[in-house]
């Protein structure tokens, strides 16, 4: 599937709940599947900077495709990561770097995320096309 399919089909699973709430819980669970990171991995130089929690990433590549793992140690931050490495992972280094990312005004995630977390997401997202724009051949 390329990234905007996988966008689309996060933005229909989104419009089955009703409130946040449930929308929180669908996002912890996401986090529960996460590609778990190897604990080699969970150094400092793959911490993302600006989230308020610790969040790894780590990426390798497969067959021109760029794989990620990550993890979190707060169960919101693992979600969101989780939804982030769904749309982006084991997807070329050129469709991650030049992808745009509207999955996350379209479910409404941004504004129900506090300011710190929110600051947060851009920071995931911002490393995971760096990953994409360092891998471009």
């Amino acid at each position: 599937m390329t990234i905007n399919e996988i966008q689309d089909q996060i933005i229909d699973d989104f419009s089955f709940f009703d409130d946040w709430m449930e929308k929180y819980e669908y996002i912890i669970d996401l986090g529960k599947s996460l590609p778990l990171i190897e604990e080699r991995h969970k150094t400092e130089d793959r911490l993302i900077k600006g989230c308020q929690s610790r969040v790894w990433l780590h990426a390798d590549v497969n067959n021109d495709k760029i794989h990620f793992t990550a993890d979190s140690d707060a169960v919101i931050t693992k979600g969101i990561i989780g939804l982030l490495v769904q749309v982006l992972n084991d997807q070329s280094a050129e469709a991650i770097a030049q992808s745009e990312l509207y999955f996350i005004d379209k479910i409404g995630l941004k504004e129900h995320l506090s300011p710190t977390r929110s600051n947060g997401l851009v920071s995931m997202v911002k490393q995971m096309k760096l990953y994409g724009l360092a891998l471009t051949k």
